[in-house]
């Protein structure tokens, strides 16, 4: 098969011609495997589609033009109404933020005790040190002045998390700067349940060169250094 270990970017699929030679193309939306209601998701054109496979074959087929280039995943899940996202609001959201990096950091730890792989050896040092800390916050929903008071008391349990995160998106490639495609796992499947981090993405942005360096992230969440 001319195709095993020829690879196409997302939208496009592989396709061989008579002389075997491999080539992509896009991938014809209405081919694509059916998917479960939960696999649905929002595309930034505000409609819902079946599945990844369908979105990015649309946009794909749509290259060249304005609305191809527009078009990117929104959110996981199906299109709803996202309400506005107010500067009280987005002045808040540093702060849940860095609780829910930390508790995510100890999930991680907990499954690391009993199978490893979910973080490092480096990692799990650093994240060790935060899971045995007696004056950690535990998981909760929190009111903000707890937050704001524990951040301010424990400023270095959350140096590490937001180090983490941006280290965890910058991968295509890691040059420490984030990318509209780099932050989309992290926005796409947090927008329905927090609705001010596309906002919040945008404004970290300080010189709106459409790339978030590592600078610009740790100012957004009030690291120092």
């Amino acid at each position: 098969d001319p195709c095993r270990n020829f690879h196409c970017k997302r939208g496009k699929v592989c396709h061989a011609d008579e002389q075997e030679k491999p080539s992509c193309i896009c991938q014809d939306p209405a081919a694509c495997p059916s998917t479960k209601d939960y696999e649905h998701v929002c595309g930034t054109d505000n409609k819902t589609y079946d599945g990844t496979c369908q979105l990015f074959g649309t946009k794909c087929q749509l290259e060249g033009t304005k609305m191809g280039r527009q078009l990117h995943l929104d959110y996981m899940g199906s299109c709803k109404y996202i309400p506005h996202c107010t500067d009280y609001e987005v002045d808040q959201f540093p702060l849940r933020m860095r609780d829910w990096l930390k508790n995510i950091l100890m999930q991680y730890y907990e499954r690391d005790l009993d199978t490893s792989g979910f973080l490092t050896e480096k990692q799990r040092s650093k994240v060790k040190k935060i899971y045995q800390n007696e004056k950690r916050l535990m998981a909760g929903d929190h009111p903000v002045e707890l937050l704001l008071h524990d951040f301010e008391k424990n400023y270095q349990m959350y140096v590490y998390p937001v180090h983490w995160q941006f280290y965890q998106l910058d991968q295509h490639p890691g040059n420490r700067l984030l990318t509209h495609s780099e932050l989309a796992p992290l926005r796409a499947s947090l927008v329905p349940m927090e609705h001010c981090i596309t906002r919040f993405f945008q404004e970290c942005d300080g010189d709106k060169d459409k790339l978030i360096s590592l600078k610009e992230w740790c100012h957004c969440f009030g690291i120092k250094r």
